[in-house]
């Protein structure tokens, strides 16, 4: 079977659904993927992610490098068999350390030097040592080392990282064409699109990493401050310059009318911490809107957390046992929490699944974002 098969596109909309095929198993687009930095999604374990129906798993290839490390990847056979799970994983590269990690990193053509945020020790990631890594990692989806602008950036600093990202991306597939598996499954390679908020950039950039023929593409450098316009405006312009017989992924975005926008301009993958960090701070989505979980009102609630979904934690707690859980600090309370949002956003894809095979997607986004916002 193919890597990527499209099944269906929206009549009314470019909102696709299809398939991507791992040796971890299937995954149907749009898929949303719970974000596992550092080889846990904070607050829940594995056996649970299988309930709410979470197809595939992120985690990170700098924080994995420093913590378990290599050594202990290796020693286990990979990523999949030291946190049992048997389903994909994807890996960033790192790349977005090099933009939020500003103090500690030094940027040069060869690659990036950090310091450690723990202990301050010095490492260094080349395009080539990011392939390396992710091979001992053995993750299913691997993403190519790039820089991710700031907001805002002049045309020309917008350009000149670009174009780095791009020699990056040629010496990534270089060393992903030029190197095998570790473990016995396929990995697979995604490019990713910079250029800022700069159309002529982001069309370069996407035609330049299809001529590298990577298995998929990645829209990076977004919800980095640039305003919600901008934003949509750049996804869209992407969306029509990225090959349709392979993955879209939006990186780190976003919010569920983020997503629903996004799907509805064809863009297959995400994955954000939002629904994992609001959850930690009380703040829960739910199918009849999002909530505050900490507010008064919720005291004396006996409603189920949300009845809209078909999830133990979600129908048989009330509002008012989960606010008495993080009003006296009880962990089971982020447990909860995090079960109910993931839960949500897994409900969400399915559902925008669903509609797109049925061609009624942009009514449906329309009412439900009336409901959920």
């Amino acid at each position: 079977m193919a890597f990527f098969t499209l099944k269906h596109t929206d009549q009314h909309s470019r909102a696709r659904a299809g398939v991507i095929a791992t040796d971890h198993g299937m995954i149907e687009t749009p898929i949303f993927m719970p974000v596992g930095t550092v080889g846990s999604v904070k607050a829940i374990e594995q056996r649970e992610l299988i309930e709410i129906g979470a197809q595939i798993i992120l985690g990170n290839t700098y924080h994995l490098y420093l913590r378990p490390g290599e050594d202990v990847l290796g020693h286990f056979g990979g990523h999949h068999r030291f946190i049992s799970w048997d389903k994909p994983i994807l890996t960033d590269s790192g790349g977005y350390q090099v933009f939020s990690l500003k103090e500690l990193r030094k940027i040069t053509e060869q690659g990036v030097e950090f310091r450690s945020h723990i202990d301050g020790s010095k490492h260094f990631f080349s395009p080539e040592r990011v392939i390396e890594i992710q091979r001992c990692i053995g993750s299913d989806i691997m993403m190519v080392l790039d820089e991710c602008t700031s907001f805002p950036a002049t045309h020309e600093e917008a350009k000149s990282s670009m174009d780095l990202t791009l020699r990056w991306a040629k010496r990534n597939k270089d060393a992903f064409k030029s190197s095998s598996p570790r473990y016995e499954h396929a990995q697979y390679l995604f490019g990713i699109g910079q250029g800022s908020t700069y159309k002529d950039l982001r069309t370069d950039c996407m035609q330049r990493l299809i001529d590298l023929d990577f298995d998929g593409y990645a829209i990076g450098g977004l919800a980095v401050g640039e305003p919600s316009f901008d934003m949509y405006d750049i996804i869209d312009h992407s969306t029509n310059v990225m090959p349709p017989n392979k993955p879209r992924y939006l990186m780190g975005v976003g919010t569920p009318e983020n997503i629903l926008t996004a799907i509805e301009m064809g863009v297959d993958m995400f994955d954000c911490v939002m629904p994992t960090r609001n959850a930690r701070n009380g703040t829960i989505f739910t199918t009849r809107g999002r909530m505050n979980v900490r507010n008064l009102k919720n005291k004396f609630s006996d409603e189920p957390i949300d009845p809209g979904l078909d999830l133990y934690a979600s129908r048989e707690f009330s509002l008012g046992y989960l606010r008495h859980l993080f009003t006296v600090g009880e962990i089971v309370g982020l447990q909860l929490a995090t079960l109910q949002n993931l839960g949500f956003y897994m409900w969400l894809v399915r559902e925008a699944r669903k509609h797109i095979l049925e061609n009624t997607y942009s009514l449906w986004k329309t009412s439900i974002l009336e409901t959920i916002k």
